[in-house]
């Protein structure tokens, strides 16, 4: 799903830059963030994270900062949400809202909750139900914030791109 948004952001990337319309770098940039989100969710690179956080944080990285990527996690959000605001809202008011529901989701399970399933699991471990239900709440919550992003997505370039059409090989 989430390869699947980034190349929905691509082709609207595409489209906003061949019209030389505003913000098309911004449509670029979260393309390339989706399909990074992609290979990341394949192999766990953030998770590379964890030690050399972990080590800076020392006693402190217990407790919620059990996994402590989501530290730099929180970060890149807050600066991602900063650099993007402007952009947000030249979006129209309902693609704004659903980016923003479906954001809220995404990083509200793949922080949040995963902030306290560290909590949980440092405490407690990870091989029990509990960790697991904690665990499917986190992923359940990362889908459904794509899936949101993904119709947003649709309805956005069924808005403004009335037809789209892919060609491939030699075109006659």
């Amino acid at each position: 799903m989430l390869l699947f948004a980034g190349l929905l952001l691509g082709i609207i990337a595409v489209f906003k830059k061949t019209a030389q319309a505003s913000y098309s770098s911004h449509w670029a940039i979260l393309a390339f963030g989706f399909l990074y989100l992609a290979v990341d969710e394949a192999t766990s690179i953030h998770e590379l994270l964890h030690r050399p956080t972990s080590e800076l944080l020392g006693d402190y990285a217990s407790g919620i900062f059990y996994y402590a990527w989501v530290i730099p996690g929180i970060a890149f959000v807050l600066l991602f949400a900063l650099t993007f605001v402007k952009f947000l809202l030249h979006l129209h008011l309902r693609t704004r809202w659903l980016f923003l529901v479906g954001a809220i989701l995404f990083v509200g399970g793949a922080i949040g909750i995963e902030a306290i399933g560290g909590r949980y699991n440092a405490l407690h471990g990870s091989d029990n139900l509990t960790y697991n239900m904690i665990a499917t709440l986190e992923e359940s919550l990362e889908m459904a914030g794509v899936i949101v992003f993904i119709f947003a997505l649709l309805e956005y370039i069924e808005t403004n791109y009335k037809e789209v059409g892919f060609h491939f090989g030699n075109a006659k």
